[in-house]
């Protein structure tokens, strides 16, 4: 697999991986402006394709809804992160969109002891289906006020959660966080909640 794109700023505490959705990769200007902003915070990112390029082909559509295929894979560069050395003593958390955040929930639930927190934006986490109750992470939601179907999902899905979670909704905002202002909302949302689990929970470990 890709190894992706990796940013370490100088002093970084924490790396957030993201798990793109459906039809998407890691050249998503989206996730790479809220990559971007994460950065400036002090925050690692990691941005990388859960498919191969012949495997998000059309005729392969159905893996981009395979979603223990995609936590799999999610696992695994879990897994290489924290055994890489370059990245070893960085606390772990997940950015998901659409079927990635689905991935983020499920794979986070398999890796408790690794993952630290998870921001799902647009996200179906709904399809993580039993393991919601599993997630140990505490999870932000965060859902378009005129995303009405998948507002009503991740309601479904928050009730299931037993960890820590919020529900944010970003009023005007559609499923891609178009709207203006809306992605920089997503983005000040997902650096508060990363600081308030990862960097503030390892300041309290480290005291």
């Amino acid at each position: 697999m890709d190894p992706g794109t990796l940013v370490v700023p100088p002093r970084a505490r924490a790396i957030v991986l993201f798990a793109h959705g459906s039809g998407s990769s890691r050249f998503s200007p989206r996730n790479r402006f809220v990559a971007e902003t994460l950065n400036r915070a002090g925050f690692a990112t990691l941005l990388f394709d859960l498919l191969t390029p012949e495997e998000d082909a059309d005729q392969a559509r159905r893996r981009r809804f395979d979603i223990a295929l995609l936590a799999e894979r999610l696992i695994a560069m879990t897994d290489r992160v924290a055994d890489d050395p370059a990245t070893a003593n960085l606390r772990i958390a997940y950015f998901g969109a659409s079927t990635g955040a689905a991935a983020a929930l499920v794979a986070a639930a398999e890796r408790p002891a690794l993952v630290g927190a998870i921001v799902s934006r647009g996200g179906r986490p709904d399809l993580a289906g039993d393991a919601l109750e599993r997630v140990e992470a505490p999870s932000l939601l965060i859902v378009g006020g005129e995303d009405h179907q998948v507002l009503g999902l991740n309601r479904w899905a928050q009730a299931r959660l037993r960890a820590k979670s919020e529900l944010v909704v970003v009023r005007g905002a559609g499923h891609l966080f178009e709207e203006p202002g809306a992605l920089e909302e997503v983005a000040r949302l997902a650096t508060s909640w990363f600081a308030a689990h990862l960097v503030a929970a390892a300041s309290t470990v480290s005291a």
